[in-house]
Order: structure tokens, then C-alpha cells, then sequence
């Protein structure tokens, strides 16, 4: 056998004397809760699946359920009680805790606002939810009647058959997800509970910024920016911003659910990132 020294020897066979990552020790399992439209849908196992599965090797219990991409947090909800009580049957815990991108943070506070979750959320951490609605909803509500109902058309076919007993709304739910209907009537609807604790984070790219932007978005960037400011291209920062607000992520929309439309360009690794999430959700012992 060659006389390697040991470290050369190391080098060449690429061993490493502990490989696996460190274990996070969450106490409950995580649920991972998927915003409007079908984006992730087209990958295996949907929205967040990657993302689930990645916490899982880091000893999370973590799931990545879907639910109707185009209907309105009422009618998600409905599934997303299902999927959670599925959970905790599974893991046989007391309670979960949920990180939610975009639209599903908003789902989540109706979860346990208004569907009596209060007891069974130890926590909710939202990334980039629209939770004083965003302009955009106001921009697709403005186009001419013929378009706006081609494209309410086209989304409520995508949502009725791109999953399982899918069923779509797509009309009311962009009606929901304006500034005047979230701050007038969903925000003083829906508060938060005492008990649970409320994180969020927002995004940011394109104007404003030096964080590279998924080109499919840059006429919503600049629309969005000339109305609320900087912001991720569907979500401004003010808007995301609710409970404990623990900062911005230098990323798109898009690839905060770790996408990137197979343009690149951007270092966020949305792995991490969730990583990272329940580790502080570990900290604090969840």
C-alpha cells in the first residue's frame, strides 16, 4: 500500500471523521404552509417539499402539505385543519409549529384566530406574507373585464386540476389580498393570539437593492416599488412585517421557496434559510 501521509490520504478519499450535519432539536413538529399559485406545484411533491425534506435530514419532523393554489383562506383553511390534525395524529404531538410563505401566512392567523388552532400552534413564523395586502391585487382587479376573467379562467382550471379535490377562487381571493380588504376588514377580523408567537421576515430585490431579481419579475418589482416601496417583487417589506419582525432576506419571491426559474444569479440558499428558522425555534424550545 503507498506510504501516503494521513492528511494526504484524508484529502484523496474525501472521508470526513463525523459527515452527517448536526441534528436540530425541535420540540414539535413543523409545518410548512405554501402561498398563491402553482409555482412549486410542477416540482416533485409541490410547494416547500424540498425544503421539508432537507429539515427532516436535520432531524425535524417537518411537512410540506398542499392545499388549492387559487382559492381564498377560508376555503384553504378548510384543508390545511386536515393536514394539521394529520400531523399530530402521526407525530402524536400536543401541537405544531408553522413557517409560512406568502399567502399561507395568512391562512395560518385565520388557522388560529378563527378555527380554534390557538391551543395546537406553538408558533407562526411568516416570510414575505402580504399581511397589509399588496398593490398588485389592485393592478389585476384594473385590467380590462375580457382579461381579468381569461385570467380568472385559466387560474381556476390550473387550481381545480393540479391537485388532488381541487377546488378555485381565484377572483375573490386576489379581491382578499388588497391593501384596503386586509386593512379594513381581515387585520381587525383576524388577531393574533396571546398565546402564540408571532414571527415574520420580508424580502427584497430588484429596485432598491443590489439582489438580483428573477427577470419574470421585474414589471411587478417596479409597479410594486413606485407604491409601497422596496420589495421582493409580489410582497413589500412594510407589508411582510408583523409580530417579531427578524429581518430581510436578499431574495425574490420566487426564491425564497428555493426557485429560480432556471435563471440563477442570486445567493440565497432557501435550505438554509428554513434551517435556520428552526433552529431558532429550537432556541426557544419549540
Amino acid at each position: 500500500m503507498p506510504n501516503f501521509p494521513a492528511s494526504a490520504f484524508q484529502r484523496l478519499t474525501g472521508l470526513q471523521s463525523f459527515p452527517q450535519p448536526a441534528i436540530i432539536p425541535t420540540h414539535l413538529p413543523v409545518v410548512m404552509m405554501h402561498g398563491f399559485g402553482i409555482g412549486g406545484s410542477f416540482r416533485r411533491g409541490g410547494h416547500l417539499h424540498e425544503q421539508a425534506m432537507y429539515l427532516r435530514m436535520r432531524g425535524v419532523r417537518a411537512y410540506a402539505p398542499n392545499v388549492s393554489p387559487y382559492n381564498t383562506v377560508r376555503a384553504r383553511c378548510q384543508t390545511w385543519k386536515h393536514h394539521i390534525e394529520h400531523v399530530l395524529h402521526e407525530t402524536g404531538a400536543d401541537a405544531v409549529s408553522l413557517i409560512a410563505h406568502s399567502m399561507g401566512g395568512l391562512d395560518a392567523r385565520f388557522l388560529i384566530s378563527q378555527m380554534g388552532l390557538h391551543d395546537r400552534i406553538g408558533a407562526l413564523v411568516t416570510i414575505a406574507t402580504p399581511h397589509r395586502g399588496s398593490e398588485l391585487a389592485n393592478l389585476v382587479l384594473q385590467q380590462p373585464d375580457a382579461v381579468r376573467s381569461w385570467m380568472a379562467d385559466m387560474a381556476d382550471w390550473l387550481g381545480t386540476h393540479i391537485i388532488e379535490n381541487g377546488s378555485a377562487n381565484s377572483l375573490q381571493t386576489v379581491r382578499e389580498l388588497t391593501p384596503s380588504f386586509m386593512t379594513h376588514s381581515f387585520n381587525p377580523n383576524v388577531p393574533d393570539h396571546p398565546n402564540v408567537h408571532y414571527w415574520s421576515y420580508a424580502g427584497r430585490a430588484g429596485r432598491d437593492t443590489e439582489v438580483p431579481l428573477t427577470p419574470l419579475l421585474r414589471y411587478f418589482n417596479a409597479y410594486l416599488y413606485e407604491r409601497e416601496g422596496c420589495n421582493d417583487g409580489f410582497v413589500s417589506v412594510e407589508s411582510a412585517k408583523w409580530g417579531t419582525f427578524k429581518g430581510v432576506l436578499d431574495a425574490d419571491h420566487i426564491r425564497q421557496v428555493g426557485m429560480d426559474a432556471g435563471f440563477g444569479g442570486a445567493d440565497f440558499d432557501a435550505n438554509t434559510f428554513y434551517a435556520d428558522v428552526a433552529l431558532d425555534l429550537a432556541d426557544v424550545g419549540l
